[in-house]
């Protein structure tokens, strides 16, 4: 049975089986751009929405991965892209834009920093971003209250053979609300 449900990077460099060493049957893998997780959308995101439906509710995973990693082309893209409605990409640019939050709070502590350090910064609070998005998920919430799943994130950067994991520290309820959520979550590196 499949315990770990992991989003990571479509980056050909970070395969999640043998940066986590796993076996066929481990994990349940979600690819995409920047590892990214959006919130809950029913019309925008089913794909996204569907998979982790499916590993919480029907695999019954016992932990959520999120792992971002170094020199994401991804991320350089949300860093660099103006964001401004007039997008240069067919999906790209509003694929990225799930991880605003994570380019605004770089940008507010480190924006005078060199634009590396800036995206490096930005790979870690991306997948923030990510953890907190998978609380917008009622089935992701309901096991968290239960205690039948965790949800970690995660940073591979290749370059040096390193790799970071932490975990979230929070509050929750079966009667908290989605908005409470933001003010409620302590990450904990």
């Amino acid at each position: 049975m499949e315990k770990y449900m992991v989003f990571a990077c479509s980056d050909s460099r970070v395969c999640p089986s043998h940066v986590l060493n796993f076996q066929p049957g481990d994990a349940f893998v979600v690819r995409n751009i920047a590892n990214m997780v959006p919130p809950f959308d029913k019309a925008k995101y089913g794909g996204v929405g569907a998979a982790i439906e499916y590993a919480v509710l029907h695999l019954k995973v016992e932990n959520i991965v999120v792992i971002g990693h170094s020199a994401c082309g991804g991320i350089k893209g949300l860093m660099s892209f103006p964001l401004d409605g007039n997008n240069s990409t067919d999906f790209i640019e509003d694929w990225v834009k799930i991880c605003l939050p994570a380019k605004s709070k770089v940008k507010s502590e480190v924006g005078d920093s060199a634009f590396e350090d800036q995206c490096s910064r930005c790979e870690r609070e991306a997948v923030n971003v990510s953890l907190a998005n998978l609380l917008t998920y009622p089935f992701v919430r309901e096991g968290l209250v239960k205690g039948t799943l965790a949800l970690k994130g995660g940073y591979y950067d290749f370059i040096k053979g390193a790799f970071e994991l932490w975990g979230l520290e929070f509050g929750l309820s079966e009667t908290s609300s989605v908005k409470d959520v933001a003010t409620i979550l302590h990450w904990k590196l």
